[in-house]
């Protein structure tokens, strides 16, 4: 039997992720096929309930250039407000044709990164509150040590945002807006462009979670 002095164990060194974070969580994005089922950025299926949305934009480091090599992944509430997840208890059923979660890397060439999805329903939150329509989201990336997260709100759910109980605990309102993505239509499509930045003036507000 090995008897092992743990006092002689020294840390294991930390490891930012990268430098190709899409080589082990999105092989197919660098042509390698591993996962017989490879995540994406498809949320919905053709009976999916809801306005059907399409989430996306680019992550700025501190000198203002957009990464590449990032990875992105949201969850959120169904179009009715229901996660799909046991640990949701709401007295109403998750639509069931929702996945609710999807990961994606940022384009080689240009940094853009995106998401199809639905506009998810406000979610109840602590103490009877009621959080604004949100999408949660978190970016891993080389020089991060640990992932990042934010929450994405809607620019066009402005009395809901003014009761929302997160956005109310940033104390100011321009950093509040780096939460908050913008709404376009495009060809016939709902987009919302939702800009990331790590460093700087404008640097999104990041949660501790």
């Amino acid at each position: 039997m090995t008897h092992w002095n743990f006092q002689e164990l020294s840390e294991t060194p930390s490891q930012t992720g990268g430098p190709y974070v899409h080589i082990g969580l999105l092989p197919k994005q660098a042509n390698i096929e591993v996962f017989e089922q490879n995540f994406d950025n498809q949320l919905v299926q053709e009976n999916t309930a809801g306005e059907r949305i399409r989430l996306e934009g680019r992550v700025f480091d501190g000198l203002d250039l957009p990464l590449r090599d990032v990875l992105v992944e949201i969850w959120q509430a169904d179009a009715n407000g229901v996660y799909p997840s046991d640990a949701d208890v709401q007295d109403k059923p998750a639509d069931a044709n929702f996945l609710g979660w999807g990961r994606t890397g940022a384009d080689f060439e240009t940094g853009f990164w995106s998401f199809n999805t639905i506009k998810p329903g406000a979610v109840p939150g602590r103490k009877g509150s009621t959080q604004a329509p949100h999408i949660a989201l978190v970016i891993f990336a080389r020089g991060i040590n640990m992932g990042l997260h934010t929450r994405v709100y809607f620019d066009d759910e402005a009395e809901a945002n003014a009761k929302d109980p997160v956005l109310n605990s940033i104390e100011w309102a321009k950093r509040r807006q780096t939460m908050i993505a913008k709404r376009i239509e495009r060809d016939g499509e709902t987009v919302y462009q939702f800009d990331i930045r790590i460093q700087g003036d404008d640097e999104t507000v990041f949660l501790d979670i």
